[in-house]
């Protein structure tokens, strides 16, 4: 059985934040003021004040906190966000390696919106492919509390929330498996890309469909307009709830990625970026690769 195995999971959803008197010190302010200044902006102090102030350190806390994600000794460590820090002066994804053990190769991508875990999950899956990571964590973050308003906000409400997938070596026969993720101009163009491969896991080594538990449509928040033509046959629809910018499937695949491993034969997430208006999608397989 080759390939990365979701092996555990977890989700944050609205932690405690820090009271805001900690947090905006004069350091703070005079960091995004001088971060505004070339854009004739500045930064928005009542709205720092609201804020909850669940820093990205805060969310890698809660997430190494959980027993699955903590026993992790991973070699590789990739830590997504399509919003920034409000405090950018921890280096996250060292920091968060620091927790798992020291010895992963770390970074976290950014400047890509909802696409960025998407990302992540093609680059681990090179990295385990030509042998420089058995085991890998990908740290899905997002915080609320923003110096200026984002084109999301307040118009969305989102809440803080972060989630961490650990892939290796397949847990069991009944592991479920990254199979490869894309991207297209539209939901239905991505869906259609990602279930050629899972139409594909469905054949056997004479070309005959065999026996599935059919497939799982993870469809976020986002999505929206006809996806049906590009859907399985057999297939069932989940729906994220509205809340996140970045993390809604990833929250949904730690809750259910163990019953959902259990039920269906293939697992396929996929989300639209409401501000680029690209859409992606991943598939996960269960069984032996």
């Amino acid at each position: 059985m080759t390939g990365l195995y979701l092996r555990a999971a977890t989700a944050v959803r609205s932690p405690n934040g820090r009271a805001p008197g900690d947090d905006i010190s004069a350091a703070v302010l005079d960091y995004h003021r001088d971060l505004l200044a070339p854009f004739d902006q500045k930064p928005d102090e009542e709205a720092l004040a609201r804020g909850a102030h669940v820093h990205h350190r805060d969310l890698a806390d809660l997430l190494a906190a959980d027993d699955g994600v903590g026993r992790s000794r991973p070699e590789l460590l990739i830590v997504t966000h399509a919003l920034p820090d409000v405090v950018p002066f921890t280096a996250v994804a060292p920091y968060l390696t620091d927790r798992l053990g020291g010895r992963a190769t770390n970074f976290a991508i950014g400047q890509q919106g909802l696409a960025a875990p998407f990302t992540a999950l093609r680059i681990a899956s090179a990295y385990h492919r030509s042998g420089r990571a058995a085991e890998a964590v990908v740290a899905v973050l997002e915080q609320t509390t923003l110096p200026t308003p984002f084109p999301l906000e307040p118009q969305t409400p989102l809440i803080d929330s972060a989630a961490a997938l650990v892939l290796g070596p397949a847990p069991s026969p009944t592991g479920l498996r990254f199979v490869r993720a894309t991207s297209a101009a539209t939901a239905a163009e991505a869906l259609e890309a990602v279930t050629l491969a899972a139409d594909a896991l469905g054949l056997d080594a004479s070309g005959q469909h065999v026996e599935a538990d059919g497939t799982l449509l993870v469809l976020g928040p986002w999505v929206t307009g006809d996806v049906a033509v590009a859907v399985p046959q057999h297939s069932e629809v989940h729906r994220v709830e509205p809340g996140s910018y970045c993390t809604s499937l990833w929250l949904a695949l730690a809750d259910h990625w163990q019953e959902w491993q259990q039920t269906y034969r293939r697992i396929v997430l996929c989300d639209t970026d409401p501000r680029s208006g690209r859409s992606h999608a991943a598939l996960f397989a269960a069984g032996e690769g």
